[in-house]
């Protein structure tokens, strides 16, 4: 086959990348505590047999797949065997209840499913009742499967197995597959994040992902020297943007952890040169230091504080475009030495060269320590209609309340409404089988974000909320809800924050604790809790959170502070369609969820009733009343 032919798409990429790599490292599974390395050739061999395996099983061009299931090579071989087939993959999150799998089944008819193990498999049976469609369900961990029995049912290794066969019979069938793929076909179905209603499957094809991974290759280059740690959701745009577009485009090899909770030991193993991660890790991070650096001693607090300090000093100075002096030089290396070194090892951040996040909004203190740190953490701005990414902050030009540029070929411009529009060629090709949403969207030859924004004097994008959450207070003042919340969870105690205003006299919100954080902060005070409702409503507690809600108030107009808030009595979850797969806090749902919490703010009352389900050890279920206490500040009405 010709190579301009096979740059055109995802799986004509590897085949390229396997021609010229060869026998080195592709993939790294660590089991067992053991790195295992698959090469290139073997990465390239197992997604053809596994194509042809699937085209035995009767797929064919347009037909959707799905798979579920942690980060592991089956998951990037199925989906490239999907690609190659001309098929479209669909990533499911692995943390999904079965009735959100199923909606998404249903959604995109899909007629075979790559489930991991028996957890994945179980929630697919327990729904394929309702699947007409779905004709096969094909696992990669056997572990608890020996004794199912149900129609369809296979493992990966006997799809690969036959694809052995056929392609031992027939040594050029795969060749004749992938020809028969375009760059202007589909190449995967992605979850947008739903934070205002159900997910919709957008439709992107080989062009879309692999121009985008080629604009961002132009402004921070990676080399196939550089290492990189898949460890988030592959159904997310992001993780699918690193793992698949750009690692087919550079060659570099990509490390999948055991488990997620060995996530921070295998990064210090591997000493990834680039990390690309949502708000809510940086955030993670953010806490488990500030937690860290209150249970040592006196003396190493202390010389925290001044080496993060002097961090802080060095990091204002580059966002202000002034070169450091040489005595901040000098000081900042010696804070590397006594502080910042050692606590970026820790997180297994040492030998990162850049680090992004997206997704969402991050909060500006946030962003400020990371570079205090002497992390290069730059924001990007996208979706995932494009594929991941639009706007990206570049080297020596960060500024902490922007997005950065556009990337070259993307256009972006702002509304007169304030909406952030884009156009151009990783622009996806519509939502499937929703044409009335696609039209909305891609209305006049440009997508419709959703966001609101503006450009500044240096032609960087500032990325206000979405535009349908931007507020007006009672007193005309434009009001961000988001920017509010990521000061609130800066502190390490706070988990969750939705803050509310627009028709009511002032700001007002409801928190949820950081239950393990706050857990532990009561525990070295000697402070008493059984669970988290009791922890929540403690007046220390309260008191803690109070001091923090103050402070952010420091920080934000008179009109859009705080002027109460209650802490809630659980935690917000995706389970419950609080949150998304990608925690972004769905607002309107929550308004409605606790509407009665909200009225109780803006009204007279000390306190609000909260009905709970409570669970005995013996599995007895007794309904209890719980009041939640509402918090007044300096200047509530």
């Amino acid at each position: 086959m010709k190579v301009g032919f096979l740059e055109g798409s995802l799986p004509g990429r590897l085949h390229l990348q396997a021609v010229r790599r060869g026998e080195r490292v592709a993939l790294r599974e660590k089991e067992y505590g053991i790195w295992q390395s698959i090469t290139w050739f073997e990465y390239a061999r197992r997604v053809r047999r596994f194509t042809l395996g699937l085209r035995d099983r009767g797929l064919a061009k347009g037909d959707r797949i799905a798979i579920v299931g942690d980060n592991r090579p089956e998951w990037v071989i199925a989906e490239l065997a999907a690609q190659s087939l001309g098929a479209l993959p669909l990533g499911l999150y692995q943390d999904a209840v079965a009735t959100e799998i199923e909606y998404l089944l249903a959604a995109s008819r899909a007629r075979l499913v790559v489930a991991e193990d028996q957890e994945q498999v179980d929630k697919v049976l327990e729904i394929r009742g309702a699947l007409p469609d779905l004709e096969h369900i094909v696992y990669y961990d056997p572990r608890g499967l020996g004794g199912y029995e149900a129609a369809g049912l296979l493992s990966f290794h006997e799809v690969e197995r036959r694809g052995t066969d056929i392609e031992r019979a027939l040594p050029h069938e795969y060749d004749s597959v992938l020809a028969a793929i375009r760059p202007e076909d589909t190449a995967l179905l992605c979850t947008t994040s739903g934070t205002t209603s159900k997910p919709k499957l957008a439709m992107l094809s080989h062009e879309n992902l692999l121009s985008m991974a080629e604009q961002l290759q132009d402004v921070d280059p990676m080399s196939a020297a550089d290492e990189f740690v898949s460890f988030l959701p592959l159904a997310w745009i992001g993780e699918q943007m690193m793992t698949l577009s750009r690692q087919l485009i550079v060659g570099f090899p990509l490390n999948f952890p055991e488990e997620p909770g060995t996530v921070r030991q295998d990064l210090r193993e591997i000493g990834p040169r680039v990390m690309f991660s949502p708000p809510r890790i940086w955030e993670n991070l953010v806490s488990e230091v500030q937690v860290m650096v209150e249970d040592t001693t006196p003396l190493k607090r202390r010389a925290y504080g001044w080496a993060m300090g002097v961090g802080r000093e060095l990091a204002d100075a580059r966002f202000g475009g002034h070169p450091p002096t040489a005595a901040q030089r000098t000081r900042r290396r010696i804070a590397e030495w006594i502080a910042l070194r050692a606590i970026k090892d820790q997180l297994g951040l040492r030998r990162l060269r850049d680090a992004y996040t997206g997704g969402a909004a991050l909060g500006p203190d946030v962003f400020r320590f990371f570079h205090a740190l002497g992390v290069n953490l730059k924001q990007i701005y996208g979706q995932t209609e494009v594929a991941g990414i639009s706007v990206l902050h570049r080297d020596g030009d960060i500024r902490y309340q922007t997005v950065g540029r556009p990337l070259r070929g993307m256009e972006v411009r702002v509304a007169e409404d304030g909406e952030i529009l884009t156009r151009g060629p990783a622009v996806f090709q519509g939502y499937f089988r929703n044409a009335d949403a696609t039209s909305e969207t891609l209305e006049g030859g440009w997508l419709h974000s959703g966001d609101a924004g503006y450009f500044d004097d240096e032609g960087h994008l500032v990325v206000i909320d979405r535009l349908k959450d931007v507020m007006l207070l009672a007193d005309g003042t434009s009001f961000s809800p988001q920017f509010i919340e990521n000061l609130l969870k800066f502190s390490p105690y706070v988990s969750e924050a939705v803050v509310f205003g627009g028709e009511h006299p002032y700001v007002a919100g409801i928190i949820a604790i950081d239950f393990e954080n706050a857990g532990q902060w009561a525990e070295r005070r000697q402070l008493a809790y059984t669970t988290f409702t009791d922890l929540s409503q403690k007046p220390e507690v309260y008191e803690l959170i109070r001091a923090h809600v103050k402070s952010v108030n420091e920080d934000v107009p008179e009109a859009a502070r705080i002027r109460r808030f209650l802490l809630l009595h659980r935690e917000l979850h995706a389970d419950d369609a609080e949150l998304t797969r990608t925690r972004k806090v769905r607002r309107r749902f929550i308004a409605d969820r606790f509407r009665s919490l909200i009225e109780a703010l803006y009204g007279d009352a000390e306190a609000v009733t909260v009905d709970m389900e409570i669970t005995y050890q013996d599995g007895r279920t007794a309904k209890v009343k719980h009041d939640l206490r509402i918090e007044r500040l300096d200047g509530a009405a």
